[in-house]
């Protein structure tokens, strides 16, 4: 009995590690590719004639600023934010970043008003197997109408999806980021200068 059993085992063991080798029992990962830069920037801005970008660094004054307003220091030392035009008139603007899940960077992307509003909010590359959730329309749709005014925090103004709690949090402090880096290194400066 023990020796029919053994051979059972065996049998068994032996599938499992054929089909581990051919992939056939590994369970299937969430982690997905949604958009490219240029598929996003595409989405974003399907009217305007022109998208462009500005490199912008974060100086000592920029970076103390930015930071005084995240409550933590951002992890680059600069950021790209696009700016889409059509004739001498700004269309919007689109930031793309990324932001720690619980094991994975999450790669995101923000569309905001000439003014600063967050238009759309787009998960671009989601790496987690699990959390998937918050590339749901439905997450995605709270950020909409956000301003560097709001708090833009989970459980506070977005709500987080069950599963998804971590996820959900690093997408708020990324969108918050967003809007706070427009803020003080385009909208500011540009305030400011000079009419002419």
């Amino acid at each position: 009995m023990s020796v029919v059993r053994g051979m059972a085992v065996k049998h068994f063991v032996l599938a499992l590690v054929v089909g581990l080798w051919l992939g056939v029992s590994l369970p299937a990962r969430a982690a997905g590719t949604f958009f490219t830069t240029p598929q996003v920037l595409k989405e974003f801005f399907p009217k305007s004639e022109r998208v462009s970008y500005r490199k912008v660094k974060l100086g000592p004054a920029e970076l103390a600023a930015v930071q005084g307003r995240l409550g933590y220091k951002p992890a680059k030392p600069e950021y790209v934010i696009f700016v889409a035009t059509t004739g001498d008139h700004v269309d919007g603007y689109a930031i793309i970043d990324e932001e720690l899940g619980q094991h994975e960077q999450i790669t995101f992307a923000v569309k905001l008003s000439p003014q600063g509003v967050v238009e759309r909010h787009e998960v671009m590359v989601y790496r987690e197997s699990y959390g998937q959730e918050i590339t749901d329309a439905r997450f995605r749709r709270q950020f909409q109408g956000k301003t560097v005014k709001d708090a833009v925090r989970a459980g506070v103004d977005i709500d987080v999806v069950t599963g998804a709690t971590i996820s959900s949090r690093s997408m708020s402090l990324g969108v918050r980021r967003a809007l706070v880096l427009l803020d003080e290194l385009i909208l500011k400066p540009e305030l400011g200068a000079p009419k002419g």
